[in-house]
């Protein structure tokens, strides 16, 4: 058994190893959408490794490259093993192979995010000196099965197509620091693949959301805290509602702690699913 980067391994190779680690996972992704998913997270193959058994990939770990923070991060955008080489401590091999390539490219620390009832791999993770950060709530529900009540906010407003990052105040929204790969950096690595929509009042943004028609999948949404309960997160849902392409609409790594997002959306009958733990070792 070998390890070394993923520099030079073909996509299609990559592909391959991908869904035979993940076939018993409910949800199966193509080439499009690992392809896709790869590039909103920075996936950078030199700094990424696997575990080879002769010329099959038997382990790999696909690491992102970019900030987080203000920090230098890499960050764990799939590890998997195939079946025939689990329990063999390959995934841990991996990862401490990477710590010197990752610390000589200037890196500062590792992120991750686990399912909390991963057991095993969160055990395993604090072996590793991973610190738990924040938990997530994870959300998905059919487009038919979200309730819309059609209310209109109750002041003037319009609705138009937004660059959320030319509002310099638009993080004086959040409750929360969106994860990885719902921060700007990650959109805009695949910009042509996001709408963003404000709701403006008197010219003013009152309220936004970022997100992928073709997986239904929210990245953010936010309103400023003096235009809440005021309609503006429903009527943005709506929208969103109105041009996603996929059958059910995603809402992944809301803080736990962020009652607002949570209340909100189960009014919707946008239910938790399950949680993560975000996770982060210095290097």
């Amino acid at each position: 058994m070998e390890i070394k980067s993923l520099e030079k391994i073909d996509f299609d190779t990559l592909f391959r190893a991908f869904g035979r680690a993940f076939a018993d996972y409910e949800v199966q992704l193509n080439a499009e959408q690992l392809r896709a998913m790869l590039t909103r997270r920075g996936f950078d193959p030199a700094l990424s490794f696997a575990a080879f058994d002769g010329a099959q990939i038997a382990a790999f770990t696909l690491n992102g490259i970019g900030n987080f923070n203000g920090v230098p991060t890499a960050y764990d955008t799939g590890t998997g093993t195939l079946k025939e080489y689990r329990g063999t401590g390959l995934a841990t091999e991996i990862f401490r192979h990477s710590m010197p390539h990752l610390r000589r490219a200037g890196v500062g620390q590792y992120l991750l995010e686990v399912l909390q009832h991963n057991t095993g791999a969160v055990s395993v993770y604090r072996n590793l000196g991973f610190e738990t950060v924040r938990e997530f709530n994870y959300f998905c529900r059919a487009n038919t099965e979200i309730v819309d009540r059609g209310d209109t906010p109750r002041l003037p407003h319009s609705v138009r197509r937004i660059d959320p990052e030319k509002f310099a105040s638009i993080s004086s929204f959040w409750d929360f620091t969106p994860s990885w790969q719902n921060s700007f950096e990650s959109i805009g690595r695949a910009a042509g693949d996001f709408v963003s929509l404000g709701v403006f009042t008197e010219e003013e943004l009152a309220g936004y959301c970022v997100f992928e028609p073709a997986s239904g999948d929210v990245a953010q949404i936010a309103v400023k805290r003096q235009y809440r309960r005021k309609g503006i997160a429903g009527l943005l849902l709506r929208e969103m509602l109105r041009l996603n392409r996929n059958d059910s609409l995603k809402i992944i790594n809301t803080d736990v702690s962020c009652g607002s997002i949570t209340g909100f959306l189960q009014a919707k009958n946008i239910v938790p699913q399950g949680k993560q733990f975000e996770m982060i070792r210095k290097i």
